[in-house]
C-alpha cells in the first residue's frame, strides 16, 4: 500500500477511536447524571427536563392554590407569619398577662397581607419554569429531595421580592398592620413604641426591620416552603407521581 494510504488509514483509525472514547465519556457522564440503574436504559434529556419543570409547575400550582386563599398563611403553623424575633419576648409578655389578641390581631393582618401577595407568583414562577435549560434541568433530576426548587429559588427570588413588595405594602395599609401593632404596644405600656417607633403603612422598623420588608420575605419562604414539600413528596412517595412522566423520571 503506498504511504500515503497507510497514514490516511492510521489518521481514519486514530479518529474512529478518539470519537468512541468522547462518546464513552459523553455516555457514562449522562448514565451518571441521569441515573441508569440496574441496566435499565438512561431517560432521554427530553423526559428529565420535562419531569423536573413538571414537578415544579405542580409545586407552584398547589403553593399559588393553597397560600393565596384566607388563612392560607395564618392557619398553617409550618409558614405562617409570626412577630418578628425581636419582638417575641414582648409578644409572650403580653400573652401571659392576658393581652394575647393584640398579638394575634397583629400578626394576622401579616399573614393577611402575605397572603394576597401569593397569586402575582403564578406569572413569574411559571416564567423561571419555562426558561429552565435542558442542561439545568439534567443535573437536577437525581439531586437531592429538594435541588430543584432550591435551584427554583435562586433564580427567581428577586423578581418575586420586586412583585411582592408593592403588593405587600398596599395590603398592609388595608389590613391595618400599624394599627394593629399599636394597639400591641399600648398594652405593654408603651415598650413596642421603643422598640419599634413610628411609621405609617407597613414601615414601622425594629431596628432596622421593616415590616413590608419582613412580611415579604416570609411570604416568598412560605411559598417554597410547600413547593419543596411538593417536591420531596413526588422524589419520595410514587402515589404523588401523577403522570406518566413524573412516574418514568422519579424512580
Amino acid at each position: 500500500m503506498p504511504r500515503h494510504l497507510r497514514l490516511l488509514a492510521i489518521a481514519v483509525a486514530l479518529g474512529l477511536a478518539a470519537g468512541a472514547q468522547a462518546q464513552s465519556l459523553e455516555d457514562q457522564l449522562k448514565d451518571r447524571l441521569l441515573g441508569s440503574r440496574n441496566g435499565e436504559a438512561s431517560l432521554s434529556e427530553r423526559d428529565a427536563a420535562g419531569g423536573v419543570k413538571e414537578a415544579l409547575a405542580q409545586g407552584v400550582d398547589r403553593a399559588v392554590r393553597q397560600l393565596g386563599t384566607q388563612d392560607g398563611f395564618f392557619r398553617d403553623q409550618a409558614v405562617k407569619i409570626l412577630v418578628p424575633t425581636k419582638m417575641r419576648k414582648t409578644a409572650d409578655t403580653l400573652r401571659s398577662v392576658g393581652a394575647g389578641k393584640h398579638v394575634d390581631a397583629f400578626e394576622l393582618s401579616m399573614n393577611r397581607a402575605a397572603e394576597q401577595a401569593v397569586p402575582a407568583a403564578a406569572g413569574i414562577l411559571s416564567d423561571a419554569v419555562r426558561q429552565m435549560t435542558v442542561r439545568d434541568a439534567i443535573g437536577l433530576v437525581r439531586g437531592g429531595d429538594t435541588s430543584a426548587t432550591d435551584f427554583f429559588r435562586r433564580s427567581s427570588e428577586r423578581k418575586l421580592f420586586e412583585a411582592f413588595r408593592p403588593i405587600v405594602a398596599k395590603q398592609t395599609q388595608a389590613t391595618g398592620v400599624t394599627r394593629k401593632y399599636k394597639d400591641f404596644e399600648k398594652k405593654n405600656g408603651g415598650t413596642m413604641a421603643r422598640l419599634l417607633g413610628g411609621g405609617g403603612g407597613g414601615k414601622a422598623n425594629a431596628g432596622n426591620l421593616d415590616l413590608d420588608d419582613y412580611v415579604t420575605r416570609e411570604a416568598i419562604d412560605g411559598l417554597f416552603h410547600v413547593i419543596a414539600e411538593q417536591e420531596r413528596r413526588i422524589r419520595q412517595d410514587p402515589a404523588a407521581r401523577t403522570s406518566e412522566l413524573l412516574r418514568r423520571v422519579f424512580r
